[in-house]
């Protein structure tokens, strides 16, 4: 190839690979009261803002232009306002703020500063808005109501929390509300709330005692407030779907379960407003699927089939004829969509803009199965950027307890058409794959999550997928931890890693994490008070000698779940070893990266350092 054409096809890549980190998307639908509008998150601005639209599709109406992300939304039952969530610098200090739908008279309802907060729901009146935040007590967030009915609005503190606790839902008399409270990442609880006056806590009931690593959440009353409805793996490996009754004293009864799988996961569910039906949301292997309960007769129906297989946010309509949800896919931005419950047909609301982009043409992974080092199965979606066995990284996702599935992703899609190809595995400790599977990560059991890295090497590597040598390794978060441990637990067999936004040290992550993000992660990490040495072992900082692959660093400046010193840490060793080495800091993002601009470069710094370090050659694509 002529030094000309060479230059000219490495501009067009570039060109196109930037193109793909702009792919944009919505999320969060909002019905209006009347049913006829829907408020939304989009970034089609840049910036993820606030829009609404109507349910009939047509033009956006823009109705916020704010500096920082909005990240969530709610709008209110009486019509006149919307709930917005938003995240100063990107960071986790996410404040909540009052709008007008028409964009006037934004109004922050929270007090700013380092505190977070998170959104919950309203109440029927729309006078009532549920949320949780720290203000009061950085190592847990406590519930609060947010009182409207005054000339100001009041918060009031209606319970406090040890670890995280969310106000899901308040009686329509007001007297009750529900619970869901996770003391410890592995274990959580739903209680029913007898609420009191201001400057009062509530009374709480215990509904889901159990014994062990149990997952209980989503809790919703019926109309006439005496039934819940919640998910629940209690004596049972997968979550599904139950309920319980109140007697005419109030008394719980024990778990009802009245829709379950043995293959699927409850993912999430909705309770129509006049509590006849119920939309269920099944988790199969990552790729979902609808359900209907009639919740007189307890029939199942199923549901038609998604358009694209990953559902995002649902929302049912004020009417309950229709639903609002978002849906992805490997070859499809996020977007919201329409399903007609009177025809089952699925009519798409929002087109996420994907110049220069044929997504027709954008690669479908392979659901990929394979044993660990002692047998337990592992499961991955293998992205292939050709019959050939080549370059591949695997790329490791958040939580720990979270799932890789086959959405979109700019990275993947971008290293794919670079010739790289990428294995997604969900190794021990991801969810969607049932209690046990879930937990085999906690504690001293994490080193056997490490090994899994190495039975993803064997694996891609027997069966011709990445070549010996040239295999990389990247994950944010979390999955940038599992990045730093795999880098310096098999130097011989990982080629050159990207660490975005990652755990490296145990002993500062404790320490200058969130408080209460340190207080539920000790089951599942270890605990810093009494497990430093295990805390120790488990960091790759301490073995950090062991790494001789160029190492890639992204991170945001106002990240404070993963805070800027694990990157820091990790970039001095590499510089004092002469070891390859990039760092990006991004001024204006937190955990992860949200602002389209820095979207951009962190894919092209991405794919560029892998291209480089596992030795592809361009001009063969």
């Amino acid at each position: 190839m002529k030094p000309e054409s060479q230059a000219a096809n490495l501009s067009d890549l570039e060109t196109r690979l930037k193109l793909m980190a702009r792919v944009g998307s919505c999320s969060s639908p909002s019905f209006s009261p009347d049913g006829q509008q829907l408020a939304f998150v989009s970034n089609l601005s840049g910036v993820p803002q606030a829009w609404t639209i109507p349910v009939t599709g047509g033009w956006p109406s823009m109705v916020t232009s704010l500096e920082d992300p909005v990240t969530d939304l709610a709008w209110s039952p009486t019509g006149d306002k919307l709930a917005l969530l938003v995240a100063p610098g990107g960071g986790m200090n996410q404040q909540i703020y009052l709008i007008r739908p028409d964009g006037t008279g934004l109004q922050l309802v929270t007090d700013g500063g380092k505190d977070n907060n998170n959104l919950g729901t309203w109440d029927h009146s729309g006078q009532k808005l549920t949320l949780s935040s720290n203000r009061h007590n950085p190592q847990a967030m406590d519930g609060y109501i947010l009182d409207l009915t005054g000339e100001r609005p009041a918060l009031q503190l209606v319970v406090r929390n040890p670890g995280i606790g969310y106000l899901t839902d308040l009686t329509r008399d007001g007297k009750m509300a529900l619970l869901d409270r996770l003391e410890f990442r592995s274990d959580n609880n739903v209680f029913l709330l007898e609420l009191a006056g201001p400057g009062e806590t509530a009374l709480e009931t215990l509904l889901t005692p159990h014994q062990g690593p149990g997952s209980f959440g989503g809790s919703k009353f019926s109309p006439d407030g005496r039934t819940i409805y919640l998910a629940s793996n209690d004596e049972r490996e997968y979550q599904a779907f139950g309920r319980i009754q109140l007697d005419y004293n109030g008394k719980p009864g024990p778990i009802e379960v009245i829709a379950g799988r043995d293959d699927a996961e409850l993912e999430s569910f909705r309770i129509s407003e006049d509590g006849r039906l119920a939309v269920l949301v099944w988790n199969r292997s990552g790729q979902n699927e609808l359900a209907f309960l009639d919740l007189e007769s307890l029939e199942v129906k199923d549901g038609p089939a998604l358009p694209a297989p990953v559902v995002g946010n649902l929302k049912l309509s004020p009417d309950s004829n229709r639903i609002a949800l978002t849906l992805t896919g490997a070859n499809r931005p996020m977007d919201i969509w329409i399903l007609d419950l009177a025809t089952d047909e699925f009519r798409q609301i929002t087109f996420s803009p994907h110049p220069g982009i044929d997504l027709e043409q954008l690669v479908v992974p392979e659901l990929v199965e394979f044993p660990a080092h002692d047998g337990v199965t592992l499961t991955g979606w293998l992205y292939r950027a050709g019959d050939r066995s080549g370059p591949l990284v695997l790329s490791f996702h958040g939580g720990p307890e979270g799932q890789e599935r086959p959405l979109f992703s700019s990275n993947y899609q971008a290293l794919v058409m670079r010739g790289i190809s990428v294995l997604a595995p969900n190794i021990r400790g991801s969810s969607g794959f049932g209690k046990t599977f879930v937990n085999l990560d906690n504690g001293h059991l994490r080193f056997n999550a490490i090994k899994d890295i190495k039975a993803c090497i064997d694996f891609v590597v027997s069966h011709k997928y990445g070549w010996p040598g040239q295999i990389g390794i990247m994950g944010g978060s979390y999955g940038g931890y599992m990045t730093m441990a795999g880098l310096v637990e098999f130097p011989d067999l990982i080629a050159a890693g990207a660490n975005l936004y990652g755990i490296v040290n145990f002993e500062t992550f404790f320490a200058q994490t969130e408080p209460w993000m340190a207080a539920i992660s000790k089951v599942e990490y270890g605990d810093p008070d009494t497990q430093a040495d295990l805390l120790r072992r488990l960091s790759p900082i301490h073995r950090l000698g062991r790494l001789t692959s160029p190492t890639l660093v992204i991170h945001g400046a106002n990240d404070t779940n993963c805070p800027v010193v694990e990157a820091e840490q990790v970039v001095e060793n590499l510089n004092e070893r002469g070891i390859p080495v990039e760092y990006i800091l991004f001024p204006d993002e937190g955990h992860g990266f949200r602002k389209i601009p820095n979207r951009i470069r962190a894919t092209a710094a991405i794919v560029n350092w892998f291209e480089k370090y596992l030795k592809t050659h361009s001009e063969l694509y």
